[in-house]
């Protein structure tokens, strides 16, 4: 299974393409609706979008793919997310480790985090 990764480093995106291993469902925890600035923010189709800053904004790290963990730590993300969209109508989940292992932190499908808050995943399943 391969996963596409696209970066906003400055005003340019990088692409690239990964594999990686599945996983099983996430259980649920906590997200809300996407507001019309977010979505603009993440314009892409089935896709999740993490920004190094809260409310959207800095830059942004977007995985697309069908069921597959990314470690954010093997991406220089590690850690550095504080808010996330999620445009895939499934859930996807994030995880303080890096191996999508543990207790996840749910994005409900259509919606996003606009403030992590303390949370910092290592490692995220995209839908």
């Amino acid at each position: 299974m391969s996963v596409f990764i696209r970066r906003l480093v400055t005003p340019f995106v990088a692409a690239a393409l990964i594999g990686v291993a599945t996983i099983g469902q996430a259980a649920p925890a906590r997200a809300g609706g996407v507001d019309a600035l977010a979505v603009g923010e993440c314009p892409f189709t089935n896709t999740l979008c993490l920004f190094d800053g809260t409310r959207y904004t800095g830059q942004r790290i977007t995985l697309s793919g069908g069921g597959i963990c990314v470690s954010l730590v093997n991406q220089g993300w590690g850690e550095r997310a504080r808010s996330v969209i999620n445009t895939n109508s499934r859930s996807a989940a994030m995880f303080a480790n890096d191996d999508c292992l543990g207790g996840p932190f749910q994005v409900s499908g259509n919606t996003g985090i606009a403030d992590l808050d303390a949370f910092r995943p290592k490692s995220v399943w995209a839908p």
